[in-house]
């Protein structure tokens, strides 16, 4: 009983229910513009809030939190610039159904399914979190390297059927994310004595360029191209649509939560895997992946709402973040006087179940905000080109600025906006470049910490890789996954599809 009413405080409270409201909104439209990342919004909200009562804190957080991680779907689907680096994969089929005039469907398919996400991510908190955080920790440093690689042999995936320029197009994004002083040692690599190289080439910047400019500069060979009208009389999905992905959806949901409570990972890995799973086991795609399959845009928004339950496993039963959201959500409960960590559900339970239910509140209005102002977003496809692609522009502009306040980062945002242009022009996928960029500080760094534990020796690296059951299945998928996506396995896979039954 003292659960329940744990769980319903923000619920009751008008005040409460209100900061949540605001939160979520806010947290929605954040969300949907590039170089507005929910951790600086939540960031900034702590030096807005530390004098606050701690409940009326958290519940204006968690929703700009809940909110934000949706809102990135938006500008993803309309016009392929992701707001946040988990709707990198949204756009992959998102942008296309909007392209066909399916803008307010798949707004409307990618907000059930997100909240649907949610809900599973916030089950899983609230039955299994220490069982969950107990497998998490059981992660070593070779196993989160394994997971980076994992997360790059998905190229496949992204690469529009050529294993190659995917590789090719991975291995870039890595480079592009050494770039910087090494974490380790502080020395410099690929710097070429530019001070301004230190802090690294930043993602958003490279993720704003390659959607946005990259995307802007191949629609200029498309000016005289007619207006695609969006057909809005249907936002809410068909019940037979929602019967058919539902399966999709959970699946997905339950791997974003798992994803989501390894600490370090976060949204955006768990929505590309969740890409490739649904690639991987829909057989027979009404429409083909990367051309607007529904099952391409169900998958990833129901991963990355889901990673937000999973998240807050780690952080609030180990006092370990789960993502750099939750790293910042830790602070904040500093602040506040709280503890989070083992002694949490024993000694505050209170909190705990508070956090459940404000969880709760904040993805029903993701539901009731996400489903109101379709008609008003879907105009933006419609604007002339004329008129929207300066608009592009301008909103890369002022987004990139907006990471670190640097017109460093509004150059690079050009550069790899001209070198998208160029990849697109011949055939080369720019989804993997940003997948390299997000995981190479996760692969480089676990690497550094798993050789450094075996103090420089390849072979007892690799020999611990076989006696750890968790590394072992790591280690297994990673080979199969990488060889399934080789011409040798599409040969193996032919005599089987054109074997005639008898």
């Amino acid at each position: 009983m003292d659960a329940l009413s744990y769980f319903a405080t923000s619920w009751v409270s008008p005040e409460l229910f209100g900061l949540t409201a605001l939160g979520t909104f806010l947290g929605i439209y954040i969300g949907a513009i590039p170089g507005l990342s929910v951790t600086m919004a939540v960031s900034i909200l702590i030096s807005f809030t530390f004098s606050w009562d701690v409940n009326n804190a958290l519940c204006l957080m968690v929703g700009v939190y809940m909110g934000g991680v949706y809102g990135g779907s938006r500008t993803a689907i309309l016009l392929n610039i992701p707001g946040a680096p988990s709707a990198i994969a949204t756009a992959l089929d998102g942008y296309p159904l909007a392209q066909k005039g399916l803008a307010g469907e798949a707004i409307g398919l990618s907000t059930v399914m997100s909240v649907i996400g949610g809900f599973v991510g916030i089950i899983v908190l609230a039955l299994a979190a220490p069982t969950v955080s107990k497998f998490a920790i059981t992660f070593q440093p070779r196993d989160y390297m394994m997971l980076g690689i994992l997360g790059i042999t998905l190229v496949g995936s992204l690469s529009g059927g050529s294993l190659a320029k995917g590789i090719f197009a991975g291995a870039l994004g890595l480079l592009v994310g050494t770039v910087g002083l090494d974490p380790m040692t502080a020395q410099e690599r690929f710097t070429f004595g530019d001070v301004d190289l230190w802090n690294g080439i930043n993602p958003v910047a490279v993720m704003i360029g390659m959607f946005g400019v990259g995307e802007a500069l191949h629609q200029l060979h498309y000016m005289d191209k007619m207006v695609v009208k969006q057909k809005i009389n249907r936002i809410l999905p068909k019940l037979s649509d929602l019967k058919k992905y539902l399966p999709l959806s959970l699946q997905s949901s339950l791997l974003g939560v798992i994803i989501g409570a390894l600490p370090g990972t976060g949204g955006d890995i768990a929505a590309l895997m969740a890409y490739d799973h649904a690639k991987r086991i829909t057989k027979n795609p009404k429409v083909p992946f990367g051309e607007g399959a529904k099952e391409g845009l169900i998958a990833p928004e129901s991963a990355n709402n889901a990673a937000v339950g999973g998240a807050y496993i780690p952080m609030l039963t180990l006092g370990i973040p789960g993502d750099a959201v939750t790293a910042v959500f830790i602070g904040a409960l500093f602040i506040h006087g709280l503890n989070p960590g083992p002694l949490l559900l024993t000694e505050q339970p209170h909190m705990f179940w508070f956090t459940v239910g404000n969880l709760t509140l904040s993805n029903i209005f993701v539901l009731i905000f996400g489903l109101t102002g379709i008609k008003i977003f879907s105009k933006i496809v419609e604007c002339p080109k004329g008129i929207l692609i300066p608009i592009i522009f301008l909103l890369s502009i002022v987004g990139s600025y907006a990471i670190n306040n640097s017109i460093v980062d509004i150059w690079w945002m050009l550069a790899f906006g001209i070198l998208g242009y160029f990849m697109r022009l011949y055939r080369f996928p720019v989804g993997p470049v940003i997948l390299g960029v997000i995981l190479s500080s996760l692969t480089d760094q676990n690497w550094r910490r798993a050789i450094l534990s075996e103090r420089g020796d390849l072979g007892p690296f690799f020999a611990h890789i076989f006696t750890s059951p968790l590394s072992t299945v790591l280690f297994l998928a990673i080979v199969l996954i990488f060889f399934t996506q080789t011409p040798i396995w599409t040969k193996m896979l032919k005599p089987r599809l054109f074997r005639k039954k008898p």
